[in-house]
């Protein structure tokens, strides 16, 4: 059965039918428009340090933690290998680019290099997303958990194609119209424009019938299955669709750094993209790029708080286990839920002193 409705079933679960009708996402909300406009301007504001480090690697970790919202937000499904789909996506890149390594990299040109690891890279975590859908709960995050650490443990290990732990170093980045791309601010504005066009998708997705049809699938999957829908091919549809977002970030990663090594790809760090989606809220796309800024401002900072009052700097991920658990323990959606738990607190607040006024 395919990914469309069947034309001949009328009724539509509950779930679905008290969807919003819009498709586009709201954009009139003047807060939305004041951070666009200082992203925009951010190269105006902020020196090269906080452009690339902070903001650029918001965004890229952002959309990687994107792929992984879509899947559980929508799908229902907590996959713990979209990190490791964009390391996959960024050693293609190294290896049939351009790099240090020519004993290992094929030489073609970027615009040739980066659609092939795209289509590798988003095919490798649809081969990985069918695996997944045949299991659900638990089982789908150890399985997807399980391919994260084989792929780092196979990187580590093989020479002939990823160059061992040493990794690929000294990647080239695209120079085109006489521009360098990977420059700081012609950079950034590439990150900004991919991170913009996958939240605007995500977003697209989310109110399209495909994705209304994967939020019914996540909520009723045997009721959805006895309306016609296709269960198996919906959830292997996302992982193709969340793959492609995590290559693309995987794509930005190996520019920004200009290598790649199995460090890159490792558990821990696939754990970290979890956590940056939980953080921020994972029911929300904007909740990944929230949660991607904070673990960013501890990852950069919190280590020179430490050593300043004493502790050891290599602790802060220690902060990190913590913050992630106060807002766990307060908020089930990380921070959008505690934001709009604030926002309905005051507007009770004023209502209720409203009446008490008349």
């Amino acid at each position: 059965m395919s990914l469309a409705h069947d034309s001949r079933i009328t009724v539509r679960p509950a779930a679905l039918a008290q969807r919003p009708a819009r498709i586009w996402p709201e954009i009139n909300h003047p807060a939305a428009w004041i951070v666009a406009v200082i992203l925009v301007i951010m190269p105006l504001i902020a020196n090269g340090f906080f452009l690339i480090e902070i903001f650029a690697s918001t965004l890229i970790l952002g959309t990687m933690a994107l792929s992984l919202m879509f899947l559980a937000g929508y799908g229902g499904m907590v996959s713990l290998m979209q990190l490791t789909i964009a390391g996959f996506s960024a050693y293609m890149v190294a290896v049939f680019g351009v790099s240090g390594n020519a004993n290992i990299s094929l030489g073609w040109p970027w615009w040739l290099a980066v659609p092939m690891a795209l289509a590798l890279a988003t095919a490798f975590g649809t081969l990985g997303g069918a695996l997944a859908v045949r299991t659900e709960g638990i089982y789908t995050i150890m399985i997807t958990l399980a391919i994260g650490a084989a792929f780092y443990y196979f990187t580590n290990q093989n020479w002939a194609i990823f160059n061992g732990h040493t990794g690929i170093n000294t990647v080239a980045t695209p120079h085109f119209w006489g521009v360098n791309w990977r420059a700081d601010i012609p950079f950034y504005y590439i990150v900004l424009a991919v991170a913009a066009l996958c939240y605007f998708a995500v977003e697209y997705l989310s109110r399209a019938p495909f994705g209304l049809a994967l939020q019914g699938v996540r909520d009723n999957p045997r009721r959805m299955a006895a309306l016609g829908f296709n269960v198996n091919a919906h959830r292997v549809a996302a992982y193709a669709v969340a793959s492609f977002i995590a290559a693309l970030a995987g794509v930005l990663q190996v520019w920004n750094y200009r290598q790649i090594s199995p460090g890159s790809v490792s558990v821990g760090a696939c754990i970290d993209v979890l956590i940056i989606a939980v953080v921020g809220g994972i029911t929300r796309p904007i909740g990944p790029f929230i949660g991607a800024l904070i673990f960013v401002l501890l990852r950069t900072f919190a280590l020179d708080f430490l050593v300043r009052i004493g502790l050891d700097g290599n602790r802060f991920r220690l902060l990190i286990g913590l913050g992630f658990l106060a807002i766990v323990f307060w908020s089930s959606d990380g921070v959008i839920g505690l934001w709009q738990r604030w926002r309905q607190s005051r507007g009770s607040d004023r209502s209720g002193g409203g009446r008490r006024h008349g």
